[in-house]
């Protein structure tokens, strides 16, 4: 079982008790609706001084509580149907136990309704407060919950107790038809089907798992349930109403020999007719209804077939839609950059490099790292800086042994930059007021005496951003390269609250070709 953590952590004392499993946990959720763990462990607090009994949205009980609703719920609507169509009053004791049971639940959900805390959209806190709650459930939800808690299980357990303890005929078949009304009767808790799209919201909204594959996979799954119980109601209506009908001479059911056939073989021959004409075939369905009641059925399938094929591809598109919009920026990205090409009439071979240098620095995700870096705080844009360039800095001798201050300040006006195998990042003799720091890649440095390779970590043209003179070497990329780039302009501007650093660089330049000073 998942262990209490934050704020309710700390409550579970003897001032506490049980009342913990009631409090919010500190989860993604919950901070990103109250925006810190301190603001989680203040709404604690507000709950516990309030005294009264209510059940927090972010609660674990609330979390575990839904969890177990689905699952109920879910099983209602499967076996309600298989009940009322084929299992025709022989139910035994276990499936009756377990109606009893159900319906005692969905009393009690209507009850602690009464005492679930609500969040909304537009709050920054959740309403905990009874009279608000009891508002707002009673204006919403409140009586379609409770047709669909109607007990039906209890008139039926008490119905078959007396009809199978009388002996009179007369009593027994007046009996048989309440019964019968009363299964039928009992289709309202169909109603239920709202509650499973309810818990089914209320899931995605208070788990913990924030991550938009989560969502997508609980809209999926919540997308396929419903299309599987829409196929499972009208396999079971297929068989329900010829039964009704006290199976005439002319209906499937007789046609198919299934008077005498197990449920399994009757259910799946329904949900064979069932599919067949709301798929549109003609399997199963091979002769025309013979009467206006099969009409309607097949009439109805049909209609729900098409609403099954619409919900379907509207959820698909919508998910399609807002799946990886990254990607489907950068694909609209270069479609534009193909049509520019095409414009501007390119060659073909510049075609070709220019696509490969944006998969290269974008890797088939459009995004605007100044945008990222300009959004978060300076505190998390200096630990990104630090992950990904601190290592490269301190490898450079002018870097190595200066204060942390003047490091960060560097790392600020660092440029990130991509070269394809085969450009020329730098050219001999040719000004140049830039350095160089290899962070994946490989280069070739050529001068006039030797070639030297450089790899991941390297870094070459440190003369120019000192003293802005000739490069010493071309540099040439052997494989794709990610660097990083630092102009003799924004190490200026790093210098000017480093005087002292200033002064000792000034007096420390000086041209070491073997170095790698290029």
């Amino acid at each position: 079982m998942e262990k209490l953590k934050g704020p309710a952590a700390r409550c579970t004392t003897a001032t506490c008790g049980w009342r913990a499993l009631l409090l919010p946990q500190l989860n993604r959720q919950s901070l990103y609706v109250y925006g810190s763990e301190m603001a989680v462990e203040q709404e604690c607090r507000r709950q516990l001084q309030s005294g009264v009994f209510v059940i927090h949205p972010f609660s674990l009980m609330r979390s575990y509580y839904i969890m177990c609703m689905m699952a109920i719920t879910f099983l209602n609507l499967i076996g309600i149907p298989m009940e009322i169509a084929f299992l025709d009053g022989n139910s035994g004791l276990a499936w009756e136990g377990f109606n009893v049971f159900s319906d005692t639940l969905f009393l009690i959900d209507v009850a602690l309704n009464f005492r679930m805390g609500i969040i909304t959209e537009d709050s920054e806190e959740a309403i905990l407060d009874l009279k608000r709650i009891r508002v707002s459930y009673l204006r919403t939800w409140f009586i379609p919950d409770v047709i669909a808690a109607f007990p039906i299980g209890y008139i039926l357990l008490f119905a078959d107790l007396h009809y199978h303890n009388d002996h009179n005929p007369s009593k027994t078949n007046k009996m048989m038809r309440i019964l019968m009304f009363v299964r039928i009767l009992s289709l309202i808790r169909l109603a239920r089907v709202s509650r499973l799209v309810r818990f089914f919201n209320e899931v995605e909204k208070v788990s913990n798992a924030n991550l938009e594959v989560v969502r997508l996979f609980f809209r999926i799954l919540s997308l396929f349930m419903m299309i599987f119980l829409l196929c499972h109601w009208n396999g079971c209506i297929q068989y329900f109403v010829p039964m009704l009908e006290e199976f005439p001479t002319d209906c499937w059911v007789r046609k198919e020999n299934l008077m005498n056939a197990t449920v399994s073989v009757k259910y799946s021959w329904g949900v064979f007719r069932a599919l067949s004409q709301m798929i549109a075939l003609s399997y199963g369905s091979m002769d025309a209804p013979t009467n206006y009641v099969e009409m309607w059925i097949v009439m109805v399938s049909m209609v729900s077939g098409c609403l099954m094929y619409t919900v379907l591809v509207a959820n698909a598109t919508t998910m399609i839609a807002n799946t990886d919009p990254a990607a489907k920026e950068y694909k609209s990205k270069m479609s534009r950059l193909e049509h520019y090409m095409t414009f501007m009439k390119l060659p073909p071979e510049l075609q070709l490099r220019i696509t490969n240098y944006y998969q290269a620095r974008y890797g088939g995700k459009w995004f605007q790292e100044k945008d990222v870096m300009d959004t978060v705080s300076s505190a998390l844009k200096e630990q990104i800086l630090m992950v990904m360039c601190s290592r490269l800095l301190r490898k450079v001798p002018m870097f190595q042994t200066r204060e942390e201050n003047f490091i960060n300040a560097v790392l600020f006006k660092l440029e990130y930059e991509v070269f394809l195998e085969g450009d020329a990042i730098v050219r001999q003799n040719v000004p140049g007021d830039r350095m160089f720091f290899i962070d994946h890649g490989q280069v070739v440095m050529e001068t006039d005496s030797y070639d030297r390779e450089l790899c991941d970590g390297d870094f070459f043209g440190e003369t120019c951003v000192l003293t802005k003179s000739k490069h010493l070497a071309t540099v040439k990329a052997l494989t794709d390269c990610q660097c990083f780039s630092l102009s003799w302009h924004d190490l200026q501007e790093a210098l000017e609250g480093f005087p002292d650093v200033r002064k000792d660089l000034e007096e420390t330049v000086e041209l070491d070709t073997d170095g790698g000073l290029v």
